[in-house]
């Protein structure tokens, strides 16, 4: 293992990072705090507890992972492309490092990026709302997890995208209106059991749901299962990834 070529792709990734504080974290924090002022203060206020939690407890998970996936996406997607958008791909392609110490240093700082935003994001939560998180070592694990996995994902859009414009279609289009529908705002057995029965098809539910159960330990659907979809992604992106190297993909033409 090539340590040392991991730690240098690792510290270019997170020097970007300095370089981009405001756009990279500094934006993202502000605009979950917006969603806790609207939603947590303002309408929670006026809203019954849903499953003995106050709403604005409530809705912490789901804003969490609405930034952690769609940041994970971002910064692994652009961590890879900007290396093929001027063409440096090559030079690392061409060095004495193995295809998997490159995944370990730009997954590992783009997973990096999403925990600090994540934890922020839990500090900031503090401010507005009152919360307790009932399995704090489960709440820690999954959100690395989620993280990893979906960086993995953001890897592969990086690799797949050939312009600025399709890096950004699958965490606007795609991430966030799943994430939206899958239950950040609000419980699915809330719903008619007809688009009950449609959600659970939505596979961030099953994310969202099992990191709630961190928190409070309830949940729309069992932990088991979350868990079992989670890794079954992970594993999908690994052998997508996997593919991707030894094929060369859009990576050596």
């Amino acid at each position: 293992m090539n340590i040392y070529a991991i730690r240098a792709i690792y510290i270019f990734e997170m020097a970007r990072t300095g370089r981009t504080l405001m756009q990279s974290i500094a934006s993202p924090v502000l605009s979950t705090s917006l969603y806790f002022i609207v939603f947590g203060s303002a309408i929670g206020s006026r809203m019954i507890e849903i499953d003995g939690v106050s709403y604005g407890a409530f809705i912490i998970p789901g804003l969490i992972m609405l930034s952690l996936l769609t940041e994970s996406v971002s910064n692994a997607s652009f961590g890879i492309f900007f290396p093929k958008f001027t063409g440096t791909i090559y030079e690392i392609l061409s060095a004495p490092i193995s295809y998997v110490e490159i995944l370990i240093g730009y997954v590992g700082a783009a997973a990096t990026k999403s925990l600090i935003l994540g934890i922020l994001i839990l500090g900031t939560a503090r401010v507005f709302v009152d919360y307790e998180i009932v399995h704090p070592f489960w709440m820690i694990a999954f959100l690395i997890l989620t993280a990893v996995t979906f960086c993995l994902f953001g890897f592969i859009i990086g690799i797949w995208a050939d312009g600025f414009e399709k890096l950004q279609v699958v965490p606007l289009m795609i991430i966030t209106p799943l994430t939206f529908l899958g239950g950040s705002f609000y419980s699915i057995d809330m719903l008619p059991e007809f688009w009950r029965r449609v959600t659970l098809l939505n596979p961030v539910v099953y994310l969202i749901s099992c990191f709630r159960w961190s928190f409070y330990g309830i949940s729309d659907v069992g932990v088991e299962v979350s868990l079992a979809m989670t890794l079954g992604f992970l594993s999908i992106c690994l052998v997508l990834v996997w593919w991707i190297f030894k094929t060369g993909y859009r990576l050596k033409t």
